[in-house]
């Protein structure tokens, strides 16, 4: 359930925790279970990237299967007991095994050169409690998984583009046409839901085995060129980044041997016979098949491994000319055997006592086993009469709980009874007590027992108050004590400030003496140190002088090359240069008069809508001028009209004679 809710992390521990149960087991567990755990624990090892434990896992599976199968058709299982398989699921099946031991990385992603021990211990440990859980004796390889496939015979049973994916990638030798080889295999693969899970490690073993190919037959070659190999149908098409991040990994594991130059474009593989490097022998990285399988095809052997081997072959070598030019060699050894054939003859009665003694100690530890199995099954029957004991214990507990239930229950009504008198018992003694409870505006019948807990916890507040009141005039007096104590105390303080002082000055002479006695010692060891290796100096000073004077005029040579390609460089960057300059200048004058032009356009067009304005303000200033005299005449007239028409009294002879002034000003 957890893996199919991918929970993965509870998958994992309830794995462990079904391995523990099964190893408990006295019966063995049903095929069908046992084929059910090595699927669910295959998904769990592919989703976090453990190819090769997850190929371990589905080997274990399919095994099962096909035993099953065979079990069925001889009649010695029942189709309940073992699941149901085909001639398409083993075909299915073998496809999937052969191409998850494909996609183990060749690469190793679990180990590098330098690493600590505790992290090696730690991983380890890891690959011991994934073992434990296959049911293995030993961590499972490539190499192996290879084996037992071609035991098997899985590569007949396989889907053809599978066997020739096996037969590309691990039997053929073709680094120039790998991938393009692969490519319609890998579209196919990819085009399957069940099977795309794999070709991003395929991919990684891929690459590997192209460089691998191309280390035993170029010592160089350029960077673009190998892209140009490295091409893999859409859409799982590699970049350049990518392959050079992978270089860089296989490089700290140690299993390849490359140097990448960007500045010429070249990718050289390396050849020193003395590195340390694993890839120097190609195919050997990270459990690949090459010395148990079919490997990887070989055109050559390096001279990294003949260095290798060289003392191996000169002992062999140095063994048999021995044995035919020095005579006493080849009878000491004769002695030799003799001698070792008295020594077994005598010692033979010796050694037999010896087997009828172990014969005796097995006999002794058979009856001690039999007489444990006769107390075992004794202590059995003590077990189960114990549990039925616990049952009719358990039985008559669940009675008496039953009982207490039910005296609960009777207790519980009895208490709620009680309560009910208790309340009426507070209330007359709040109404008598000396707690001064202000009973005022409050009914009496409403009282409850929360009520009355209120009202009394009122009552404490106000004697709360009270005593805090009281603390913190003891409080006030208990300070002023203490500050009499420490004025005191003030008067003692020199002494025990002098006192401490001698005490540390004491310490300080102390760690100083041992301090200068252990730089002196480490002086001492400095200077033997360097006594013993100033003998180095002079074979190192001559070595190097050597090295420089042999390779002073290649490097003169190269130099002069490196000027040579540098002042050709220089000149074609300054010529670039000033004719970059050039362009530049007459770009910024056609753009300064386009720029000149364009302003003195907007300058006319400003210069004559200015004037446009100018004289539609002068015309709108004389028609408004216009229009005011117009008015204004027309309230004259009209003044004058009213002034004609209304009759005069003599509270309005003022009004008119100013009106008729007015008249005449206008």
């Amino acid at each position: 359930m957890a893996v199919e809710l991918e929970l993965w992390q509870e998958a994992f521990r309830s794995v462990e925790d079904i391995h523990t149960l099964l190893n408990l087991s006295k019966r063995p567990a049903k095929p069908v279970m046992m084929a059910n755990y090595f699927e669910k624990l295959s998904t769990i090892f592919l989703v976090s990237d453990n190819y090769l434990f997850h190929a371990a896992a589905y080997n274990r599976y399919f095994n099962l299967l096909r035993s099953s199968a065979a079990a069925v058709a001889a009649g010695q299982a029942s189709k309940k007991d073992s699941p149901a398989v085909t001639e398409a699921d083993i075909t299915k099946n073998a496809s999937f095994v052969i191409l998850a031991a494909l996609s183990i990385p060749v690469i190793s992603t679990s180990r590098s050169r330098g690493a600590l021990a505790d992290i090696d211990e730690a991983r380890k440990n890891k690959h011991q409690r994934l073992t434990n859980l296959l049911g293995m004796s030993q961590a499972p390889t490539r190499a192996a998984l290879f084996k037992e496939i071609q035991a098997r015979g899985l590569l007949k049973r396989a889907r053809p583009e599978i066997r020739d994916l096996y037969n590309i990638l691990e039997v053929d030798f073709h680094p120039l046409s790998i991938c393009k080889k692969i490519s319609p295999i890998l579209a196919q693969i990819g085009s399957d839901p069940e099977l795309g899970k794999y070709v991003v490690p395929l991919q990684q073993v891929i690459l590997t085995r192209l460089f691998q190919q191309l280390s035993q037959v170029y010592e160089s070659v350029e960077l673009k060129y190998v892209m140009g190999l490295a091409q893999f149908p859409e859409p799982f098409q590699v970049s350049s980044s990518m392959i050079e991040k992978f270089i860089m990994n296989g490089c700290k594991k140690g299993d390849l041997a490359i140097r990448i130059d960007h500045a010429t474009g070249v990718l050289t593989f390396d050849n020193d016979v003395f590195s340390a490097a694993k890839a120097l022998h190609p195919g050997s990285g990270a459990g690949s098949a090459e010395t148990e399988v079919t490997a990887v095809q070989r055109l050559q052997i390096t001279p990294a491994e003949i260095v290798r081997s060289q003392l191996t072959r000169l002992a062999k070598t140095l063994y048999v000319t021995c044995q035919y030019v020095d005579t006493a060699f080849v009878e000491d050894q004769r002695k030799s055997r003799a001698a070792a054939l008295e020594r077994a003859e005598s010692g033979m009665g010796q050694e037999h006592a010896a087997i009828l003694e172990r014969r005796q100690t097995i006999e002794r530890r058979k009856q001690t086993a039999a007489s444990a199995a006769a107390q075992k099954a004794k202590e059995e029957e003590t077990r189960k009469r114990m549990k039925l004991q616990e049952a009719q214990a358990a039985e008559t507990e669940r009675r008496k709980r039953d009982e207490l239930e039910r005296e609960q229950r009777r207790q519980k009504e009895e208490v709620r009874k009680v309560q009910q008198a208790e309340l009426v018992q507070q209330l007359e003694e709040l109404k008598k007590s000396d707690a001064k409870v202000d009973l005022t505006g409050v009914d009496l019948e409403d009282l409850d027992t929360t009520k009355i807990r209120i009202l009394k916890v009122q009552a404490l507040e106000k004697e709360k108050n009270k005593v805090n009141e009281q603390l913190r005039i003891t409080a006030k007096r208990i300070d002023h004590l203490e500050r009499a104590f420490r004025q005191e105390e003030i008067k003692h303080l020199p002494e025990d400030f002098e006192r401490q002082r001698k005490r540390d000055l004491e310490e300080y002479e102390k760690t100083k003496e041992e301090t200068l006695r252990d730089a002196e010692q480490k002086h001492k060891d400095d200077v033997a140190l360097k006594n013993r290796l100033s003998r180095l100096v002079t074979p190192y000073e001559e070595f190097t002088r050597q090295v420089r004077g042999s390779r002073a005029a290649d490097f003169e040579k190269r130099r002069k090359t490196a000027e040579r390609e540098y002042e050709e460089k220089k000149a074609a960057r300054i010529r670039e240069h000033r004719q970059r300059k050039q362009r530049e200048r007459e770009e910024a004058v056609a753009r300064e008069r386009a720029e000149r032009e364009e302003q003195e356009r907007l300058e006319r067009e400003a210069e004559e809508k200015a004037a446009a304005e100018e004289e539609k303000r002068a015309r709108l200033a004389e028609e408004k001028v216009q229009r005011d005299e117009d008015r204004r005449l027309a309230h004259s007239h009209h003044s004058f009209l009213s002034l004609q028409l209304t009759p005069t009294t003599g509270n309005d002879k003022k009004q008119q004679r100013s009106r008729c002034n007015a008249k005449k000003k206008l």
